[in-house]
């Protein structure tokens, strides 16, 4: 339908409704990968002004709306066509789902004339999807969708925040309605609302003010609560370390003198009084174990958590986060902790075990350690570059060495640990901020998943850089096997494939790295390309990334 004629009538087609809808909420992208199915909301979105960012798998849509959440905390929306468009979407669901990332999946559906006699890819999706979101619905007739799009937005965004789906039969799409008046505005992963109750407050701070060796272990939630500058205040005011994982790395400066992050397994167990803020006690805090016998926890989170803590906890603080840590700061007193001892060892502990990686960051090995591939691209960053992590030694060596300087410049998959995130992030993320450096860590293995998308981004003109570790094999897994077993099965690759060539088929810029001194002139060039890159560098298969955490 053309412009011209909606203006002359009070109705709409389906796919305008939920077009319009994503209008209203502030939606600039949808990422999609074409289909039968999603035609009349394509049209829809062409006639709203939204643009249509098509990829080469449907997971890596789904990926580049939990992407543009990331980047933006605004929610992420995609299209996912009807039956195993939807199915090969799930693992972004889910990895959505973990990391509390607000978004909003169409997707497509069989008419519903027709459902029960065999439609192509006719298949009820709400039932598998369902464990994977917080909302699951199939509107009931055309007029129903405005409001169903506008309710999976109140739910992605809700505390804690996380995917929903709406599927849209063929007919509903194709047909009219009139869009009734909503109330619904626009949504994003806001700061505000009202912090935790004064009880616990009141608990809280009391813990807090008699502290002599605090800590704060921040974590995703902090970000999407927006809670950068309140937990700025709070260090700083009441001088409490702090340590961060997940997105909240970079709400405060790896460079700020409370961020450590060397001596963070020591910090945790000796401390006396621990904020645990938006962070869960899963496996990445030793299910709760990571802290003293003696500690002190408090639990300080948008929401109260779906699962109950691993270990016994003395104040929970449930509320808008930036709220909280402004009325804790006030509760404590707003003045410096008995803590400047405890500050002045824990750097100097930190200060040490920096400096014993100086041999990695120096290693003139080739292939590279990648200890040494990290120094050099340190050397080429902006302090704002946005820094993603899809792989899985390689990344985890980044996670480590790579510092964060501002809120959502580190993206990696999060909890759920599932590769091929990396190409849709990146494009959200360029798309998102295109004048700033946008770089890609990614194994070879993580490669495999979603390599092809580099088509994606040469098509779109989105020059993201990539920087692979390339060293032949499943290296988290390989060597982890053969210490229990002496030998491992399933966990070889081919050694030295030239992924750079196939990149430069695609469109974009590459080329290969097999010594540490051409590391950085070959970064300098892919950054001035212009053109997605990727810079292929080999690294050593015998290095054996050190595990700090366990599986379960």
């Amino acid at each position: 339908m053309s412009r011209e004629s909606a203006q002359e009538t009070s109705t709409f087609h389906g796919g305008r409704l939920v077009a319009r809808r994503l209008k209203a909420h502030g939606v600039s992208k949808l990422f999609t990968l074409s289909g039968g199915h999603l035609f009349s909301i394509y049209d829809g979105c062409r006639e709203e002004g939204i643009d249509i960012v098509d990829v080469r798998h449907e997971s890596t849509a789904a990926f580049a709306a939990e992407g543009w959440a990331k980047v933006t905390r605004e929610t992420g929306v995609c299209a996912l066509t009807a039956g195993p468009g939807v199915t090969n979407g799930m693992s972004a669901m889910a990895s959505a789902q973990a990391n509390h990332s607000p978004m909003v999946v169409l997707g497509g559906r069989a008419p519903a004339l027709r459902w029960g006699q065999g439609s192509l890819q006719e298949i009820d999706h709400v039932p598998f999807v369902r464990p994977v979101t917080k909302l699951a619905v199939t509107p009931g007739s055309t007029g129903e969708i405005p409001g169903l799009v506008d309710d999976a937005f109140a739910a992605a965004c809700a505390p804690h925040g996380g995917p929903a789906f709406v599927d849209f039969p063929l007919d509903y799409v194709f047909m009219e309605a009139a869009e009734l008046d909503s109330e619904h505005e626009q949504q994003g992963a806001g700061a505000g609302g009202r912090g935790a109750s004064a009880e616990a407050l009141e608990r809280a701070a009391a813990l807090l003010a008699a502290a002599e060796r605090p800590v704060i272990m921040a974590g995703t939630d902090l970000y999407w609560g927006h809670g950068e500058q309140a937990l700025l205040d709070l260090a700083h005011t009441l001088r409490i370390p702090v340590f961060l994982n997940g997105l909240a790395r970079g709400c405060l400066a790896a460079d700020d003198e409370l961020f450590f992050s060397r001596v963070r397994s020591q910090a945790l167990k000796d401390a006396d009084v621990a904020l645990v803020v938006g962070v869960p006690m899963d496996f990445r805090l030793g299910f709760g174990g990571a802290f003293g016998e003696e500690t002190e926890v408090v639990v300080i989170d948008a929401a109260e958590p779906q699962r109950d803590h691993q270990r016994a906890v003395a104040a929970e603080c449930y509320g808008a986060i930036a709220q909280t840590l402004a009325d804790l700061r006030t509760g404590a007193g707003a003045r410096g902790l008995a803590s400047e001892s405890w500050i002045a060892q824990l750097r100097a502990m930190e200060s040490e075990r920096r400096e014993a990686e100086r041999a990695e960051l120096d290693d003139g090995r080739a292939p590279l350690h990648p200890m040494r591939l990290y120094a050099e691209l340190a050397s080429v960053l902006d302090r704002d570059a946005i820094v993603i992590g899809d792989g899985g030694d390689f990344v985890s060596y980044a996670g480590r060495v790579v510092d964060s300087y501002q809120p959502g410049c580190w993206l990696d998959p999060g909890p759920f640990g599932c590769l091929g995130t990396g190409c849709g992030y990146a494009l959200a993320a360029k798309l998102a901020h295109p004048d700033r450096q946008v770089v890609l860590l990614v194994g070879d293995g993580a490669f495999g998943f979603s390599g092809m998308e580099f088509d994606t981004l040469a098509r779109h003109g989105v020059n993201v850089v990539a920087v692979m570790g390339n060293n032949g094999i499943w290296a988290l897994e390989k060597h982890p096997m053969e210490f229990l077993y002496g030998y491992s099965v399933a966990a070889d690759l081919r050694p030295g494939t030239r992924y750079d060539e196939m990149v430069q088929a695609l469109g974009g810029h590459g080329e290969l790295v097999e010594r540490p001194q051409d590391m950085r002139p070959a970064l300098e060039r892919a950054f001035a390309a212009g053109l997605p890159a990727l810079v292929n560098v080999l690294t050593d298969p015998t290095v054996v990334y050190p595990r700090k955490s366990n599986l379960a």
